[in-house]
């Protein structure tokens, strides 16, 4: 035998309903054939249902045609029947990839340009499908024959082109693996910064949000600017930590996110260059494992203005990452990291997926992929989870107030 087989390609179209799928694989079954390929997709009620067949001995074209025909028209869809000729076994495709686009809105224009990326590149588009639809809309596209590090280069620059988030992952067994997820808190799983709301009560507001934006563009070190803004605290009632604890937002979708995750056997961890006084009930009230924070000193009721022991920056970050990862058993590699700042740069780039979350751009620059919409849990559409497996208690629209409902 040279290895060559007879295939047919049958397609049907048209409104879907119970019992298409069953129907007509049971007029199949009567004939020797062998199932190659299977693809099923329902757009707003049409369905579209490709079978690639194979057969070792001469089929019976005719009878075939006529039986699917007859479904066909029984259930008032299109039919059509190409026959072909190919190997017995289909060569495995190299370089599988999962590229994810998402958008607010997401344009055709935007498929465009990423669909021809991709076939510039020498890859092809296996198969499309969609994450999500509302607030954001999310496609995944199967690719084959891509490189990866080359492709997700020239995607990056054709997103930011067309305003959309575009992400590139190798596929396979580890991206259904259990994950370590680890977020940076200001400005990602919270809205603001809680050093600014601790500044409004200190009435030195301007002095730290000046100094607070310098550091997070990285024009300066980020442990002497901490220590900077916090000597400006000095003197502060410590019962006004208690009052920003419960000013504090979380940003829309986290709960959305860290619920389903931990349901799936995820961890969590938060590293944040605020301060661990604020932020570590909120990480038991969320149910986060891991956490490490800068410590404000207080001595007497009073905020003292300095920090306690070593200060949580951008390497020390990168520390916490791993240092979670060796407790929780997860190999880098299964590592999700989230952040916003030039602080969170060293964690983004030791993770197995750094994520950059509504970013400056030298953390989108250097990230593996960035999401530019309000919404965290738009990360689960990178897992591959789709908003139909998310059982979701609040709309993603939502903002979620950490604190007494």
């Amino acid at each position: 035998m040279n290895g060559q087989q007879t295939t047919l390609l049958i397609t049907l179209t048209g409104p879907d309903r119970p019992g298409v799928t069953s129907r007509l694989f049971g007029i199949l079954a009567g004939h020797p054939l062998r199932v190659l390929d299977i693809e099923q997709v329902v757009i707003r009620g049409k369905l579209v249902l490709g079978v690639l067949l194979g057969c070792d001995t001469p089929p019976d074209l005719t009878g075939i045609h006529a039986a699917v025909s007859g479904l066909a028209a029984d259930l008032g869809m299109d039919a059509e029947i190409t026959a072909g000729s190919g190997r017995a076994e289909t060569p495995a495709r190299n370089g599988r990839l999962h590229v994810t686009l998402l958008g607010s809105p997401l344009r055709p224009a935007a498929i465009g340009t990423v669909a021809g990326r991709i076939a510039a590149s020498g890859a092809n588009i296996d198969r499309i499908g969609r994450l999500a639809q509302r607030p954001v809309t999310c496609i995944e596209m199967d690719v084959s024959g891509g490189d990866p590090v080359a492709l997700r280069a020239d995607l990056a620059s054709a997103a930011v082109e067309v305003g959309i988030d575009v992400a590139v992952q190798r596929s396979g067994l580890h991206r259904r693996a259990l994950r370590l997820v680890v977020m940076d808190v200001d400005s990602t799983l919270i809205t603001g910064e809680v050093i600014d709301l601790l500044a409004a009560r200190a009435g030195c507001a301007p002095e730290v949000a000046k100094v607070t934006s310098a550091a997070m563009r990285g024009e300066l070190d980020f442990a002497s600017s901490l220590r900077e803004r916090v000597a400006l605290l000095a003197g502060l009632d410590a019962g006004v930590i208690d009052e920003v604890r419960r000013e504090l937002r979380l940003t829309s979708g986290a709960r959305t996110l860290i619920r389903t995750l931990a349901e799936l056997g995820y961890k969590f961890g938060i590293v944040s260059g605020g301060f661990i006084q604020v932020i570590g009930p909120l990480a038991a009230e969320l149910g986060i494992g891991y956490v490490a924070a800068n410590e404000l000193g207080i001595e007497a009721g009073k905020l003292t203005g300095r920090v306690v022991g070593p200060v949580i920056d951008r390497a020390a970050k990168a520390d916490a990452l791993r240092g979670f990862a060796r407790d929780a058993g997860v190999p880098l590699s299964q590592t999700v990291a989230i952040g916003d700042g030039a602080n969170d740069l060293d964690m983004i780039a030791a993770a197995g997926l750094g994520v950059a979350f509504n970013a400056k751009p030298a953390v989108r620059d250097a990230a593996d992929t960035s999401v530019s919409v309000p919404y965290l849990d738009a990360v689960l559409y990178l897992l591959g989870i789709s908003s139909e497996d998310v059982a979701a208690e609040e709309p993603l629209s939502v903002a979620t107030r950490f604190g007494p409902r």
